[in-house]
């Protein structure tokens, strides 16, 4: 049990700092986009590529926040009609709930793989290779997989104490 509160404790440092890596690109994403507009509104005159390095800024902040958002359990939940059920069913809930999630996430990170080794394009404009941004997926994904092992593993504990 030790290993793995030790492995969980990896991974959530891992994860947090893939996200701060995510959010370091806020600012610039924010200060291309105002120029953007800035420029094509006043100047008649958009900055070349500002779209694709939006699109790929914004997919590492997606992608490497859904592990720690995970985490933080920032992710939206609806529980107007399981707030209403017995702790044992919310956890019976939370538990096949879980192992969908993980099922789902499971095919995102195998074709997220698949695709980002196969992918030998390059964007439009700035000749951008598409092949990191693939792999990206993978990668955010097996963080997201790993965080919602841990609740798994947290929610089939939380069952047995019951």
């Amino acid at each position: 049990m030790g290993q793995i509160k030790t492995f969980q404790k990896i991974v959530r440092r891992i994860s947090y700092f893939a996200c701060a890596a995510g959010m370091f690109l806020v600012v610039p994403l924010m200060v291309i986009t105002t120029g953007d507009v800035i420029g094509r509104g006043f100047f008649s005159k958009p900055i070349p590529g500002t779209l694709e390095l939006s699109e790929y800024m914004l997919s590492i902040i997606i992608l490497l926040g859904a592990g720690y958002t995970q985490q933080v359990k920032g992710h939206v939940g609806v529980d107007f009609l399981t707030k209403r059920f017995s702790q044992k069913s919310r956890s019976a809930i939370g538990i096949a709930t879980t192992l969908m999630c993980i099922t789902v996430i499971s095919i995102m990170i195998w074709q997220g793989f698949t695709e980002g080794i196969q992918e030998k394009t390059v964007s439009d404009m700035l000749r951008v290779p598409q092949w990191p941004f693939r792999l990206l997926v993978a990668i955010g994904g097996l963080f997201l997989w790993l965080e919602l092992l841990f609740d798994l593993f947290n929610a089939i504990a939380g069952m047995r104490k019951q």
